[in-house]
């Protein structure tokens, strides 16, 4: 049996190495992005007006010209004006190019316009006001967005804005959750007193699917052979096999020979924590193997502490654990690192509070939906006080 920290360690040196594919901006939302997005021309391209108003040279106001006969009026998107007559001025609307032979911009908040002339009301206290300089956000080549980022609408946006339609994406984790069990029954059927209705692969595919995985899901029953096939079919066809089952030491626990036999090089069995104590780890090659115990909340807890990290790591996302206060006193009677459930509060000075919600061991599923989190507290230690701090493992 080896230590929590010793099973991250292992699963994180065995992370994918994912390929790339182009797919349309329309479709690239969540993904990873695999090319850095450069800047195709200096941001913004021009000398840009900010702010409604007239467009003047401010040598004439520090002369003391306050009115100015309106020349001409200048809308966003159209070529860039020339100011003739340094006397006169430009009417200028937002996100219009700067005129030629004027470098201030007064608001309209700021002067009064009567028969076609702006009399200044407010004087600028200086020259360059109300303009967006050209190259001040971004030089042309500058990377903007570097690629291994997480796509969002905003860098979508940037990808619209220096004209790609499609983009660079790491291909996305093909995974497929496997329930085992006699016991199991689909959710619409009616289960007998002795079965109970799948639930761990509809938790965990909800997970994977909230972290950008789309994975398949199948019930297999307690039979050695039919695992033993299923598993081969699937490592020629899945990044990541997920099993939820079976892994215990139990006479219908299958799964850990049927892996061994089917290839899958175990690299740990058995992990000193509470719960999931019986958790699995193998790879075959490029693939990789989490087997995870069928109780729910040690199936959920495995999912968000092992196999989150070892997603993010092979994405390439850099994801630091963050911490609690624990909200009260804790005694551990035991000598296993413990995933505490916790709902989580903020204190005064904004940091997080972690309270501990009571529960009925592994197999309480009614109650993650009072928590908000596991929070680890290390092996090694009985006696965790109120106000110290521990990593959490946020599932909401």
């Amino acid at each position: 049996m080896i230590t929590v920290e010793q099973a991250e360690e292992i699963i994180l040196t065995h992370k994918l190495t994912l390929p790339t594919e182009k797919v349309a901006i329309e479709e690239a939302l969540g993904r990873i992005l695999a090319e850095d997005l450069q800047a195709d021309r200096d941001f913004p391209p021009f000398d840009r007006v900010s702010m409604d108003g007239i467009a003047v040279a401010y040598a004439r106001i520090a002369e003391g010209q306050t009115d100015f006969l309106i020349a001409q009026t200048v809308a966003a998107g159209k070529p860039q004006a020339t100011l003739n007559k340094p006397e006169h001025c430009i009417e200028v609307m937002t996100g219009a190019m700067l005129p030629i032979g004027t470098d201030t911009v007064i608001r309209y908040e700021d002067i009064n316009i009567k028969d076609k002339i702006a009399t200044i009301q407010v004087l600028p206290s200086k020259s360059g006001l109300n303009i967006h300089e050209k190259g001040i956000d971004r030089k042309q080549n500058d990377i903007i967005v570097p690629k291994g980022k997480k796509i969002s609408p905003a860098e979508i946006g940037i990808a619209a804005t220096i004209g790609k339609n499609e983009l660079a994406v790491q291909k996305q984790v093909k995974a497929i959750v496997i329930s085992t069990g006699e016991e199991i029954v689909p959710i619409t059927a009616t289960p007998l007193p002795y079965q109970i209705r799948t639930s761990n692969s509809y938790a965990l595919q909800a997970c994977l699917k909230n972290w950008g995985v789309e994975a398949d899901t199948v019930l297999l029953p307690d039979s050695q052979e039919v695992i033993e096939q299923k598993i081969g079919e699937y490592l020629t066809t899945y990044d990541v096999l997920i099993l939820s089952g079976g892994v215990s030491a139990g006479k219908f626990d299958f799964v850990p020979k049927a892996l061994e036999s089917q290839g899958v090089d175990k690299l740990f069995h058995k992990v000193s924590q509470r719960p999931g104590k019986p958790f699995w780890f193998g790879v075959k090659e490029q693939k990789a193997v989490f087997a995870l115990p069928g109780n729910p909340v040690s199936t959920f807890m495995c999912l968000h502490r092992y196999f989150k990290p070892w997603l993010d790591a092979s994405q390439g996302l850099l994801t630091e654990p963050i911490s609690a206060e624990l909200g009260k006193d804790f005694t551990v009677r035991f000598a296993l690192t413990f995933f505490l459930q916790v709902k989580l509060e903020k204190t005064a000075t904004g940091t997080w509070k972690a309270m501990p919600v009571d529960g009925n061991g592994s197999g309480d599923l009614a109650n993650l939906v009072e928590a908000d989190a596991f929070m680890e507290l290390p092996l090694g230690k009985e006696v965790f006080m109120s106000g110290e701090k521990y990593k959490i493992w946020l599932y909401r």
